[in-house]
């Protein structure tokens, strides 16, 4: 998929574009912005169906027993069934999706692995967004549901302290928590998540800025199909080229194949999110890097690298476009957090998406996942 050739020219020439016509969606006006939401819910609905018909040929997820502990206005909080007594671990799940990319089916499960070294796992899902909810942002996201997801776990638990754990926007949610109050965390673990989005940081994050609508307020509810479009275009060699080539390289190998089935259905598994919260993304990460550059308001709080001292374990795919070195490093670097280590992953194939590659891939999950369980114990100690 090319850009056209005018958003390719100003792309090129690094100038100030104008997104949404970029895109051809003009999301400015009402009119506009509501015939779009449609055409896009309406792939939401043909991709789910998609989805869904893959489950039915089994390749459904097939996610470790859990049950749900209490919820909130936008989450609801999986505790998974463990006979361990080991650390506690609460896993922020990205917004984008479903999360059981966390739980695909055994050998491509992270929750799984994490069970299996005795962890008390559970998971902060996010409530479907309903229309007349999408006035929920950054701050309701990153600052009030995590905080009574950590209060809940830690209530269940006995305990007064946990591990944060998340991967990509799960873990940016996360990062930001932990600036904004470290007090009952043991640490924090980041799987491709990015943390700094100053201009040149990455490719997918300056075409990304380029090429994404600036939504009005009057957009309720944004369809997961329009961000899965945008990142497509943003990034074509992550979201189309790279799992065509993943894909016909596995013709011969039946279990990458159906490893890659079943990444396929969960991409086709759409959610849509609150207009506020994919507006903030774009805008106050994306676009300003506000996270960054220490000018990022939650509540009544000012949040950047000269707040954050949660120790912290970040794995970077040195493959990801999305989530590169460059989006993590320059955080850590200006933070005053005197306990922080990055481990270089160099990816692998056979995972269709080098950014799930750290939750789905054989390698990291034989190299990188025991690193990540002998960090937990020694910082639990």
């Amino acid at each position: 998929m090319r850009l056209p050739v005018s958003a390719r020219k100003e792309h090129s020439r690094h100038k100030k574009a104008t997104p949404d016509r970029a895109l051809g969606l003009d999301l400015g006006g009402l009119a506009a912005a509501e015939m779009w939401i449609k055409v896009f819910a309406a792939a939401d609905v043909v991709r789910r169906a998609q989805a869904e018909a893959l489950g039915a040929l089994g390749l459904a997820p097939k996610e470790c027993r859990y049950h749900l502990v209490s919820s909130g206005r936008l989450w609801q909080l999986r505790e998974y069934f463990s006979e361990g007594h080991g650390p506690v671990v609460l896993i922020v799940a990205a917004p984008i999706k479903k999360p059981y990319v966390w739980d695909l089916a055994p050998g491509l499960s992270a929750v799984r692995y994490c069970l299996s070294e005795g962890k008390r796992i559970y998971l902060l899902e996010w409530a479907p967004t309903q229309s007349g909810n999408g006035n929920a942002g950054l701050a309701d996201y990153a600052g009030r549901s995590i905080a009574e997801a950590v209060a809940s776990v830690l209530k269940a638990t006995g305990e007064t302290k946990l591990f944060l754990m998340g991967h990509s926007l799960g873990g940016t949610l996360a990062a930001i928590y932990a600036t904004l109050d470290p007090r009952h965390l043991l640490g924090l673990v980041l799987l491709g998540a990015p943390l700094c989005f100053a201009a040149g940081t990455s490719k997918f994050r300056d075409a990304l800025v380029l090429l994404a609508p600036r939504l009005s307020s009057d957009v309720d509810v944004v369809p997961g199909s329009l961000l899965s479009h945008i990142s497509a275009v943003a990034s074509p060699r992550t979201f189309i080229w790279s799992r065509l080539a993943d894909a016909a390289l596995a013709l011969s190998d039946r279990t990458t194949l159906e490893t890659l089935a079943r990444i396929e259905r969960w991409t086709l598994d759409e959610v849509p999110l609150p207009g506020k919260l994919v507006e903030d993304i774009l805008r106050l990460l994306y676009r300003d890097n506000s996270f960054c550059r220490q000018t990022l308001s939650i509540g009544d709080e000012v949040l950047g690298p000269s707040r954050f001292r949660c120790p912290t374990l970040a794995v970077v795919n040195t493959a990801d476009e999305i989530a590169p070195l460059s989006s993590v490093a320059p955080f850590l670097d200006a933070a005053p957090v005197r306990d922080a280590r990055i481990i270089k992953y160099p990816g692998e194939s056979g995972v269709g998406l080098q950014h799930l590659a750290v939750l789905v891939g054989q390698k990291a999950r034989a190299r990188v996942w025991p690193e990540i369980n002998a960090w937990l114990e020694k910082h639990s100690a």
